[in-house]
């Protein structure tokens, strides 16, 4: 896990700041040492070269299109890394139209399948969501208010639904909900008694 950090850290410090607007010329082009830049259609691709093994690990998609002028304008839309360098893409990111972050998922165990997929707004997380026995759907759904959990929802029963409920209060569980019956509804709440007291 330490080793999955450092090469997160790695792959995002160096693509944090890489970002550079595209070339206008077609073709393939080389950016400097590490990065080749590609086209098809409207989309450009810039591919990094991270470890320096000749083989990119990090993918930068941009689209062309005009600025309100009417200028040409290449908007970063997705960047995609390679964390474990196994030839294999591991997390994706997505942009808006303002190049603002909306989406990430990640595949945390490197079996080709996503396992996580984090939401934004106004770049703040606001929501994730886990697939935790590689179903394709989620059985935790956690949700933040200013970056810190507020709520966190869990499938046990591999029903779809929630069927406990977590409430925090300044990083800390406040209460739990239980549906026992499987209505969607909480039958019973276990409270903090730490947090109940104050």
């Amino acid at each position: 896990m330490r080793q999955l950090g450092k090469l997160v850290a790695v792959s995002l410090l160096a693509l944090g700041c890489s970002h550079a607007k595209p070339a206008p010329s077609g073709g393939e082009a080389d950016s400097g040492p590490g990065v080749k830049e590609s086209r098809n259609g409207n989309e450009i691709v810039k591919s990094f070269d991270l470890n320096g093994d000749e083989k990119p690990d990090a993918f930068e998609y941009y689209l062309r299109g005009k600025d309100e002028a009417g200028h040409p304008l290449d908007r970063l839309v997705r960047k995609e890394f390679d964390l474990n360098l196994d030839g294999k893409v591991d997390l994706w990111r997505w942009y808006d139209e303002k190049e603002n972050v909306i989406r990430e998922a990640m595949d945390l165990n490197f079996d080709g399948r996503v396992d996580s997929i984090y939401y934004f707004e106004r770049g703040q997380r606001v929501r994730e969501e886990r697939d935790i026995d590689d179903q394709g759907k989620p059985h935790i759904w956690i949700y933040f208010e200013k970056n810190q959990i507020a709520r966190k929802e869990q499938d046990h029963k591999h029903t779809g639904k929630p069927d406990t409920w977590e409430y925090w209060e300044n990083g800390v569980i406040d209460r739990i909900g239980f549906d026992r019956n499987g209505d969607g509804q909480v039958d019973f709440w276990e409270r903090n008694p730490d947090t109940n007291e104050k």
